[in-house]
């Protein structure tokens, strides 16, 4: 009898966040890299990507907006079922807090330094208004998150929170800000998932 004939095809490969952060790192120094590039051919200044100017503002860009996208991800949370969150998002909350720290950034610091930094500091030189290329820019970050296709609602949960960076960063026009907020939105919904202060609409156990 051939046992082997019965051994199911191997499935997808599950998600391993230790992967995924060294992934973003590394495309986040390509990224880096590339902004350094634009900097030294004038394209870019560094006042563009880092200005300290005022403090003051850097501050409350960071904290208000950080606040808001929370609360809007408790929101959009508690209002939506279960069945509706793609399994990634379920799972990487079971892992420890250290690789939840390091994921979190690494994804936040990759995709602002090429979606606000690169994306739209390019595209801002050729549209009209910085609300254009926020928005194209938004496009953009939302199609590359190829796992929401499936499930929709998902995508609003990234279009918002990308149109406040891009907003962000034409405030303060420094990337640190909308790094920042990127990465504590991301952690603390994710830790409230952890720790169970929150959980999705008909979730079991």
């Amino acid at each position: 009898m051939n046992h082997s004939a019965q051994t199911p095809p191997p499935g997808p490969k599950p998600f391993n966040p230790k992967d995924a952060i060294l992934v973003f790192f590394a495309f986040a120094l390509i990224s880096a890299a590339v902004l350094f590039a634009l900097v030294i051919y004038d394209v870019l200044t560094l006042e563009d990507l880092l200005s300290f100017e005022n403090p003051l503002q850097l501050a409350m860009y960071s904290v208000l907006p950080t606040i808001s996208l929370l609360l809007f991800g408790i929101i959009l949370t508690l209002l939506t079922p279960a069945s509706y969150i793609d399994e990634t998002n379920k799972s990487y909350q079971k892992y420890s807090l250290a690789a939840i720290l390091a994921f979190t950034l690494a994804a936040a610091l990759f995709e602002e330094l090429l979606f606000r930094g690169i994306i739209q500091n390019v595209l801002n030189l050729y549209l009209p208004g910085p609300w254009t290329a926020i928005a194209f820019t938004t496009v953009l970050f939302v199609g590359t998150h190829v796992q929401y296709y499936t499930k929709p609602l998902m995508l609003l949960n990234i279009t918002i929170p990308s149109l406040v960076f891009g907003w962000v960063y034409v405030q303060t026009h420094n990337l640190l800000v909308p790094l920042l907020v990127h990465f504590l939105m991301n952690l603390g919904i994710t830790l409230l998932f952890k720790y169970k202060v929150i959980s999705m609409r008909g979730e079991k156990g």
